[in-house]
């Protein structure tokens, strides 16, 4: 198994179930260990700013709020810088835990050794 795991999640309200999947994949993959770096993208940009994830919903599927909590608390959470500037979102303005950053760092974490990548 990968000691890392690299998940860009491009899905928001948009597509509910992709979205879901993101999240709960990465909290799962942080529940067992693995080191999870977790890249908001597109319209999933909008889950970094405060109370936007309690917004969602999807039958049968974890509250997404619970899935952000777990996934800061021992992964990384990334907002896009090209996504966070379409949308006017700022450091300032994202949840606690959130960082933003850009296309340089994606690519780096991704090609580390010992990482397996993952789109939603």
């Amino acid at each position: 198994m990968a000691k890392k795991l690299v998940i860009k999640v491009t899905a928001g309200a948009d597509a509910p179930e992709r979205c879901s999947q993101a999240f709960t994949v990465a909290a799962v993959a942080v529940a067992s260990g693995v080191d999870v770096s977790l890249w908001l993208t597109g319209e999933s940009s909008w889950f970094a700013l405060p109370g936007r994830a309690a917004e969602f919903e999807l039958p049968h599927a974890a509250p997404l709020p619970d899935l952000i909590d777990s996934i800061v608390a021992a992964g990384k959470i990334t907002l896009c810088t090209q996504c966070a500037a379409r949308r006017e979102i700022t450091e300032k303005g994202v949840i606690d835990g959130v960082r933003i950053a850009g296309a340089q760092v994606f690519v780096k974490e991704a090609m580390t050794d010992g990482t397996q990548a993952l789109v939603y």
